[in-house]
């Protein structure tokens, strides 16, 4: 592993698809290659390799310093809230920080009950909403996405955890056609500036354009989920949405607005939660 690590190192590939250094991503690749779990013991990962399985190693190693495409692209998978989902260039690899509130049933904010319905925004593979689904076992979850490539990505997911009769997919520009109210929303939109996107490491541009980019300063989608919110949420309501590093851009342009910053205690910025009462005083609509 640590040569396949120092490889990558020395061919400066970017970390940030699920793993944020060398070693993890070869870890990734390698059991990959070799057909091993993640509770592997470390006297397997030790043991002495065939020149078949040092091949399939090289291959996976060699493809990923060639193509520069995120590691779970080479895999067709990657890990998300504990949980396996198929992952392909038809949708971003998931790496959101709301991750860390899924698992946490999204407490201390939100007490969902029996009769509860949520709607994410830009599902792509689906990873969020059926995260959600697992871990909230009384939500019922709307999900929706402007590329149909992606749903099609969602639905097979929600197919392979069993979740297909709880979670609907719609294809849509952010909201849904059909006007439901729901007790809590959730977004990971597009939210990259068009000048940071030009410079982002290669990595990034192998994964859908439309699911990052979002105008000059990045907030095109973000404005549009405030400004229609409201008219989706029902009374205390709430939208949680990931902006990532242009958090404060959008506390900037949006002063009268009272924004709860998530702290997150596993890495990440930029997640932020309002109510459907704060979205109206602040004038949104």
């Amino acid at each position: 592993m640590n040569l396949a690590a120092k490889r990558l190192v020395t061919a400066d590939v970017y970390f940030g698809h699920g793993t944020d250094n060398a070693e993890d991503d070869a870890l990734f690749l390698i059991l990959h290659a070799l057909n091993l779990s993640y509770d592997v013991t470390k006297v397997v990962l030790k043991s002495e390799l065939t020149e078949g399985q040092i091949r399939d190693i090289d291959r996976l190693i060699t493809a990923r310093i060639e193509t520069r495409k995120p590691s779970a692209y080479l895999t067709g998978y990657t890990w998300f809230c504990g949980h396996k989902f198929k992952t392909d260039e038809r949708v971003l690899v998931p790496r959101s920080p709301i991750a860390e509130l899924v698992i946490k049933n999204f407490h201390p904010w939100w007490e969902g009950n029996a009769s509860s319905r949520a709607l994410e925004i830009g599902t792509g593979g689906g990873c969020i909403a059926i995260a959600m689904a697992l871990n909230l076992g009384h939500l019922d979850i709307d999900a929706t996405d402007i590329s149909s490539d992606a749903l099609a990505v969602a639905q097979e997911n929600a197919y392979l955890h069993s979740v297909q009769d709880r979670v609907s997919f719609y294809e849509a520009d952010l909201f849904p056609h059909e006007r439901h109210s729901y007790d809590l929303i959730v977004a990971n939109p597009p939210y990259v500036p068009s000048s940071v996107y030009m410079n982002l490491p290669s990595e990034y541009h192998t994964e859908p354009v439309g699911a990052l980019l979002s105008g000059e300063d990045g907030l095109d989608c973000v404005r549009r989920i405030l400004n229609q919110a409201p008219r989706y949420l029902k009374k205390g309501g709430l939208l949680f949405v990931e902006v990532g590093e242009i958090w404060e851009t959008l506390h900037a342009n949006f002063p009268a607005l009272d924004f709860t910053w998530v702290d997150l205690q596993y890495g990440g910025e930029g997640v932020f939660v309002l109510s459907r009462e704060q979205l109206l005083l602040g004038n949104i609509l």
